[in-house]
């Protein structure tokens, strides 16, 4: 490889030895195409919905489920662009906003958004309750276009913001006049978060969305490397395998769509002129180490504490009882330690993330039975997630 520093700059090398990508952007699971594969079926039910505020009627709340990397969102978004292409020549006020759960997660944030979003400027803190939420009604009493506005809200990952901020959200929107609620949730039971009040005034239809298997991946990766990929470069069996691992994964898109675009960077980083299956399996080797860091890095301060301690104890080759991990906990935690009875429920959200496992044995008549807990992952790597500030 020539030396970089010989050109006059940097980045123009860098381009001209990009042979792999011609625009990164379709591998993005942000990106909406222009048609969407395999989920023709949930756009339309969602259509069927909102037709009713091309009449001027607003629409009946909508919820759709689905697991991670199912086509919710696009789905959604989707919809909501079709509905303002069609309804850009109607004698119609409609207005489809979209708010991430992640991003406002409390009631007064996402009413704070939706009326900047509307032309109302709101701070984002500082107001009452109530005068944030009679700003937000008061626009569907006066707007500028003297028509009857129609809002569709979509809420994405809604469960986050119920979590945090309970249901405040559901109960002022579905009692605001000409606004429709689409909810977007990756678990099917996040209704429990929900009191019954709510639930009543909230009457929505629900989509389910299954996952992808891996022949609709596969015809999902083809349209996307399409528009990636310069001509020739993507091998014969590299979508297929793509596929085959998201599949197993439980038919997530996101995840296919990132294994094919790391195995573009890893063909470019070893300038290799076609992206080939041993890229694939760099690639998943890849994404898998950055969740794991990523997850560890993200974890609550206690729970960091119980992982630690129970990598001292791994590389002390110890038995891991549960009491012997409380012991080692609290060394870790000096005066910052939780109860024991705490512990357990630590212990059993790692568990959920497979990081570690638990596995009940007896010592025998009279001597009880005993919790073991083992590591379920790369000590070095859970080492250098835990201490490496650079990682």
């Amino acid at each position: 490889m020539a030396n970089i520093f010989e050109r006059d700059n940097i980045f123009e090398g860098i381009q001209q030895e990009n042979v792999i990508f011609k625009d990164k952007r379709p591998l993005d699971h942000r990106f909406l195409p222009e048609k969407l594969l395999h989920r023709e079926d949930q756009v339309t039910q969602i259509a069927r919905y909102w037709v009713d505020a091309l009449n001027d009627v607003t629409p009946t709340n909508i919820t759709i489920y689905g697991k991670t990397g199912t086509g919710k969102t696009a789905t959604a978004k989707f919809a909501r662009s079709q509905l303002l292409e069609y309804s850009a020549d109607q004698d119609v006020f409609i207005k489809i906003e979209y708010i991430r759960c992640t991003d406002y997660t409390t009631e007064y944030q996402v009413l704070a958004q939706l009326c900047k979003k509307l032309g109302r400027d709101v701070p984002h803190r500082g107001w009452t309750k109530a005068e944030v939420v009679n700003t937000f009604r008061d626009i569907f009493r006066t707007n500028a276009f003297g028509k009857k506005l129609i809002l569709i809200v979509i809420l994405d990952e809604i469960d986050i913001l119920l979590n945090k901020d309970g249901d405040g959200i559901l109960y002022t929107l579905t009692r605001t006049d000409n606004v429709s609620i689409l909810s977007i949730s990756n678990f099917l039971d996040f209704k429990g978060l929900i009191k019954s009040r709510v639930t009543s005034s909230l009457n929505d239809k629900e989509i389910v969305f299954p996952p992808y298997n891996a022949s609709q991946l596969t015809d999902i990766l083809n349209e996307r490397a399409k528009l990636a990929f310069n001509e020739g470069v993507v091998e014969s069996d590299v979508i297929p395998l793509c596929s085959a691992m998201a599949a197993k994964e439980e038919g997530d898109a996101r995840f296919a769509l990132d294994l094919l675009k790391t195995s573009g960077f890893i063909a470019g980083e070893e300038a290799s002129e076609t992206i080939k299956s041993e890229h694939v399996k760099m690639a998943k080797d890849r994404i898998e180490h950055d969740k794991f860091v990523d997850v560890v890095k993200t974890l609550p301060t206690q729970q960091q504490r119980v992982l630690e301690a129970v990598l001292n104890l791994t590389n002390e080759n110890e038995e891991i009882t549960s009491g012997k991990l409380y012991d080692a906990y609290k060394e870790v935690s000096k005066k910052d330690a939780v109860t024991y009875r705490r512990i357990f429920d630590f212990i059993n959200e790692l568990e959920m993330l497979g990081i570690i496992s638990t596995n009940t044995i007896s010592r025998g008549r009279g001597k009880g039975r005993t919790n073991i807990i083992k590591l379920q992952c790369d000590e070095d790597l859970l080492e250098s997630s835990l201490y490496d500030p650079t990682i």
